[in-house]
């Protein structure tokens, strides 16, 4: 029986799943030459593998958020910033509505939007109470570690 490698997007998904499932932070695994390391940032599971550059960001757009929340500059606003590199989705598919729009009013545990990462589609919470006063991201748009995906106007 031939031995599964990192290359082997199931072995992956095991693995993120025994993360997931035993709620690891860090898992390191070397085998023979090869070596995998997968990191939970947040609540959220990624890998660390090769990464790709991946282009700036787009228009606004009604949509959807991430990660957790610190103070913007503009009056009382808190960003909504995006806790890894990925694809921003604001609906769960594409035949769903949006999971918030502008003026929606979020709780701590809201679901704003998801980020997919390495086939990965993690839920972002708004992590903040308030209502949504600007979405900074396009549907699709890749997304930076740290860049404010929603504008906040806390309660």
């Amino acid at each position: 029986m031939a031995k599964e490698s990192f290359t082997d997007n199931k072995r992956v998904r095991d693995l993120i799943k025994l993360m997931t499932d035993h709620g690891l932070t860090e898992l390191e695994l070397v085998e023979d030459k090869a070596k995998i390391r997968l990191a939970r940032m947040s609540t959220v599971v990624a890998a660390a593998a090769t990464t790709s550059a991946l282009p700036g960001p787009g228009p606004a757009v009604q949509g959807v958020a991430a990660g957790p929340a610190a103070p913007a500059a503009e009056d009382d606003l808190v960003a909504i910033k995006s806790p890894m590199v990925g694809t921003f989705y604001a609906a769960p598919n594409p035949e769903s509505e949006a999971y918030v729009r502008v003026g929606a009013s979020v709780g701590p545990k809201t679901v704003v939007c998801v980020i997919e990462a390495m086939k990965v589609f993690n839920e972002i919470h708004a992590e903040v109470s308030g209502t949504v006063v600007k979405i900074m991201v396009a549907n699709g748009q890749a997304v930076e570690f740290n860049q404010p995906l929603f504008m906040v106007r806390p309660d």
